[in-house]
């Protein structure tokens, strides 16, 4: 395979703003990258559409509703509570994990063809 660019020439003006637009966005790169880092993984995944759908819930429901320890789901809530995607509310003992507001603009399109799919085949 050939690594040799064949254009004539190099649209430094181009360049140049794509490198600013890309400079200007950073952040968003970043926060979006995190987001997409932690749900790379199946069952956040899974969790984050479940936060997604239901606003809230605890560490037990989601246990049951994943089929697993709540060990485990103790940890994968860790990841995305230390990944800043979590909120928390304590009622009584029991602790209720939420997305963060500011997420959900990332996090809701990740799931929009779910959604479409499942409401489908409920029709």
């Amino acid at each position: 395979m050939n690594q040799t660019c064949i254009r004539a020439y190099a649209d430094q003006v181009l360049i140049n703003e794509c490198k600013k637009s890309l400079r200007k966005a950073e952040a968003s790169f970043s926060r979006l990258g995190n987001v997409l880092s932690l749900a790379g993984n199946d069952v956040r995944l899974k969790m984050l559409y479940l936060l997604e759908e239901e606003n809230e819930l605890c560490v037990c429901d989601l246990a049951d509703i994943l089929e697993m320890t709540i060990p485990a789901v103790s940890q994968h809530l860790r990841k995305l509570k230390d990944g800043n995607l979590l909120q928390t509310r304590r009622a009584g003992q029991t602790i209720y994990y939420s997305l963060k507001e500011e997420h959900l603009e990332i996090i809701k399109p990740l799931f929009a063809h779910i959604t479409t799919n499942r409401k489908k085949q409920k029709a």
